[in-house]
């Protein structure tokens, strides 16, 4: 299907700014490959890339179900398809990362995560029993957000939240989430790059919160020992 790999990376190559973000730099090579394989066997390929996005976060998932929606408008196949195939990519993708999580282990990560400077048992301990609490949510509304739609998959593993259920709470919020955005490349057709706004700001306010959350914990932290230290002097 050649004809659809050229149309995509013509409408990837002229998307403005934000796609050539995207699209450059160091994961240009790896989001060219994932436009590439979409063009090249059509729905699956998105299928695939998606289940790639899982695994290697720097692939866009952003860039990759807008551009199947494009693909979509332009009829090379149906938008059903298009969202069938990307959801089957992402349940695919956070099975493989849970099943690493499984392999790890509780105690394994346990172990790791004392090695960690300023991490301390109390802080393991605080970390499984959220998530023993809210792990479901965790799971579900993760998938809508840029590195935990990833990263989640392996604590669900970790405490192994049962294989089915994680299945069931993973397909129904990549499905919400694929289907946004593959709908808007369909309607949105040559204009699909418009979405990117609205992804690279939740992008970056997921960035800010998430920075502002490690930067908050070493204040914690550090204050902490500082003020025990001064206390043993």
């Amino acid at each position: 299907m050649p004809g659809l790999a050229t149309a995509i990376l013509h409408a990837a190559s002229s998307g403005g700014g934000a796609v050539e973000e995207a699209t450059g730099g160091i994961f240009g090579v790896i989001s060219d490959w994932a436009i590439e394989i979409m063009g090249t066997i059509g729905a699956p390929g998105a299928g695939i890339a998606v289940a790639l996005e899982n695994l290697f976060p720097p692939i866009p998932s952003e860039i990759i179900l807008p551009l199947a929606g494009l693909a979509a408008h332009q009829g090379k196949f149906s938008v059903i398809e298009a969202i069938i195939w990307t959801t089957i990519g992402s349940v695919v993708g956070a099975y493989a990362l849970y099943w690493l999580g499984r392999w790890l282990g509780h105690n394994r990560m346990v172990w790791l995560a004392r090695k960690i400077p300023l991490v301390d048992a109390a802080d393991v301990v605080k970390t499984t029993n959220w998530f023993k609490k809210h792990g479901k949510k965790a799971v579900f509304f993760g998938r809508f957000l840029p590195i935990f739609r990833s990263l989640i998959s392996i604590p669900a593993g970790i405490e192994r939240m049962p294989a089915l259920q994680f299945g069931l709470l993973t397909l129904a919020g990549s499905a919400i989430w694929n289907t946004v955005f593959v709908m808007a490349g369909y309607l949105l057709g040559d204009s699909w790059e418009q979405i990117l706004i609205y992804a690279d700001a939740l992008k970056y306010l997921v960035y800010a919160l998430v920075g502002g959350a490690i930067v908050w914990f070493l204040v914690v932290k550090i204050r902490g020992r500082v003020h025990r230290g001064g206390h043993s002097a």
